[in-house]
This record gives C-alpha cells, sequence and structure tokens, in this order.
C-alpha cells in the first residue's frame, strides 16, 4: 500500500495508470496461457480421434466377419500359382481373395503396432510373427481386446455378460470378378473391378464386405 501515492492528482493518476498496467499484464499472461493450454488439449484430442479412427478401422478389417473362414492365409499368390502348376491345374487360376486378405490384414496389424495398448501390440506382433513365418494366423483375440478398447475409449457400456458374439474373422473381400480375356472391354472392366476393390479397402472394408455379400 506504501507505493499507492493519492495526496495529489498526479499521484492519482500515476496509481491509476500503475494499477491499469499491472491487470493488463496480469490479464494476458492468463489469456496466453489459457490459450496455449486450449491448444494443446484440442492437439491431445485430435490425436486421440485419430487414434480411435485408425483402431476401429482395424477392428473392422480384422473382425468384420462372423462366418466362413476366419483364419488368415499368409500364402503368396505366386505360391499358389506355384501350386497349381505342381497339381496340374493350370486351367483354374487361384483366387486372389486370400491374398486380398492378408494385404489388408498386414496393413491392419501394422496400424495397431503403431498405435494399440500393450496388450494389442502384443497381441498383433504374434499374429505379424506368425504370418511372417507362412503359419495361417486367427484374430478373434486380437478383435475381443480392441472391442473392449474402443468401447471404454468411446464411453459405452461393456457388453453384457449374457450376450453371445461369435469368433470373429477379417473381412471377406470382393473376388476378382469375371475376367474378359477376348476383347480390350473385358480388361477394362477388370481394372475398373479392382479400382473398386481398392477404394472398399481404403473406407475400412466396410463397402466390399457388402459387395462380397451380393
Amino acid at each position: 500500500m506504501r507505493y499507492l501515492d493519492f495526496s495529489s492528482w498526479q499521484g492519482v493518476l500515476a496509481t491509476i495508470i500503475g494499477l491499469s498496467l499491472f491487470t493488463l499484464i496480469g490479464v494476458g499472461i492468463r489469456v496466453l496461457m489459457m490459450l496455449t493450454i486450449q491448444q494443446r488439449q484440442q492437439r491431445l484430442n485430435r490425436q486421440i480421434n485419430e487414434r480411435i479412427r485408425t483402431l476401429i478401422a482395424a477392428y473392422k478389417t480384422l473382425g468384420g466377419s462372423f462366418t466362413g473362414e476366419l483364419t488368415v492365409d499368409p500364402t503368396h499368390l505366386r505360391e499358389l500359382q506355384q501350386r497349381a502348376k505342381e497339381q496340374g491345374d493350370v486351367a483354374h487360376e487361384p483366387s486372389e481373395r486370400p491374398r486380398r486378405i492378408r494385404d489388408t490384414v498386414g496393413a491392419a496389424l501394422s496400424d495397431i503396432i503403431l498405435l494399440g495398448t500393450e496388450e494389442h501390440v502384443r497381441l498383433a506382433g504374434q499374429a505379424a510373427t506368425d504370418m511372417a513365418a507362412s503359419r495361417p494366423i486367427q484374430t478373434a483375440e486380437l478383435v475381443t481386446s480392441l472391442r473392449n478398447f474402443i468401447r471404454q475409449a468411446l464411453d459405452l457400456a461393456p457388453i453384457p455378460a449374457d450376450v453371445q458374439i461369435p469368433r470373429q474373422g477379417p473381412t471377406r473381400q470382393p473376388s476378382g470378378g469375371g475376367k474378359g480375356k477376348g476383347d480390350d472391354k473385358g480388361k477394362g472392366g477388370m481394372g475398373g473391378g479392382r479400382g473398386g476393390g481398392g477404394m472398399g479397402l481404403g473406407a475400412g472394408g466396410g463397402s466390399s464386405r457388402g459387395a462380397d455379400d451380393v
């Protein structure tokens, strides 16, 4: 209080100016701190949202099927072709669906290893190791772990214990469709079908499953 001078109008004016500057500086520092904290929180929220979106896409890829073959065949297409030649079945080319499923599952495992929790990384790493060793893998356990984590991150209630959920497997990719080798139109149609399949993979496999069911 000894710095406040009210003995003259000059002192009162200087006191008011000093208090105003002090208040202005204090408010400016507070606003700057609030903006910094807000920007940091927004950045963290964006990172969390991107992480959740990526894990949801991986969940759809790894667990988008409840029926059919629920394991991933790690065999490469060239190995299937070589096997068909050795068996003398040259007339029927091997299906590209297992290769597409293997590629999409591999990409999903890579995302999980990058952004998943410790449990996710352990399960995805084991699956990737088995795939690299040409051993068929199942994704049901990893899918269950992803589902529980995503529901918890989105503040959703746990799935009731009395709800029975069948084992989930990778999303079934659409087959290559008709391959018209007789004319250029058939080749063009085949190329368009492959391009559409690529768009389906980028969308998380949701549309590709619908195309396969049809």
